[in-house]
């Protein structure tokens, strides 16, 4: 099976491949690409702000915050 059958994985691979930095070079992606990735890194974060924070966080840090402000010479200022 050649490349264009197999849909050019093995080009593209060769592609990627060929991208790797070499000393002192550094490789560019294209405005495409780092679009595309940067439409994968909101959706990722806007799912997980959606999420919110569990209770048993919100519990822990309480607990972490009482036993803070519980230490003589504490101001709770870092």
């Amino acid at each position: 099976m050649n490349d264009e059958q197999s849909g050019g994985g093995a080009a593209r691979a060769g592609t990627l491949m060929n991208s790797q930095p070499s000393e002192g070079r550094e490789t560019v992606l294209g405005g495409e690409i780092q679009a595309k990735i940067g439409q994968h890194l909101r959706a990722m974060y806007d799912d997980v702000v959606r999420q919110g924070v569990p209770d048993r966080f919100m519990d822990l840090l309480a607990k972490l915050d009482a036993a803070g402000s519980t230490k003589p010479g504490s101001d709770g200022d870092k």
